[in-house]
């Protein structure tokens, strides 16, 4: 009697999983042709803004997919990357490792966010923007630095000095980032998996939204 009703969910769940991968999918591919933000000495751009916003909201394996598919769909010719660029040229030009480190920053923001106190995600932007800035740290920088090192004929060092002058502007869009991500779970608290010790508080009682 059980089977039925639990395989409808399952099969419901799985639906709304691929759209939402699908959606955030399309959401960076819209922030990376956007143009970019005359601020300061480098213009800002929201294409990572939306890659962190993808682990942060759908979490690790989701958020990933969601950049995957972004990549994959640039990749076969769409144009849906930065300034309109398509096919396989962007993965051998000076933004290669850029390109390489978004599934891993959005793997590791989401990774970090779903370990979170359910309170916190659905309350504390300061938690979630450590976890988007950590990602842009540990993730982004490196390998975008090792592939502008390798495709621009640049030192390592002239390539990490060249990164370190997007940090303003990463960190205006973490902000950004995270005071969205938090809205969002606001709104929706069972949309992010939650692991660790806050697992059985978030899946006890997922009838009292309100209560958060």
């Amino acid at each position: 009697m059980t089977a039925a009703p639990s395989t409808a969910r399952k099969r419901r769940s799985t639906a709304t999983d691929l759209a939402l991968i699908a959606s955030f999918a399309a959401l960076i591919a819209v922030c990376a042709l956007l143009p970019a933000i005359p601020i300061g000495v480098v213009p800002i751009t929201l294409q990572t803004f939306a890659v962190i916003l993808a682990g942060a909201v759908l979490g690790a394996t989701r958020g990933t997919l969601a950049v995957l598919l972004w990549l994959a769909v640039g990749a076969i010719g769409l144009p849906v990357f930065s300034a309109g660029q398509a096919g396989l040229a962007p993965f051998a030009g000076p933004s290669v490792g850029y390109l390489i480190s978004f599934p891993f920053a959005a793997l590791l923001t989401g990774w970090i966010v779903e370990r979170l106190p359910r309170k916190r995600v659905a309350t504390s932007v300061p938690l979630i923007l450590l976890a988007g800035i950590a990602a842009s740290l540990l993730v982004t920088y490196p390998l975008g630095a090792l592939g502008m090192a390798w495709r621009a004929d640049l030192s390592l060092g002239q390539a990490f000095l060249f990164g370190l002058s997007f940090i303003p502007g990463d960190i205006l869009k973490n902000v950004l980032m995270a005071i969205v991500a938090t809205s969002v779970h606001r709104a929706f608290p069972a949309l992010l998996p939650t692991r660790g010790r806050g697992a059985s508080v978030s899946t006890a009682a997922p009838s009292t939204p309100a209560s958060a």
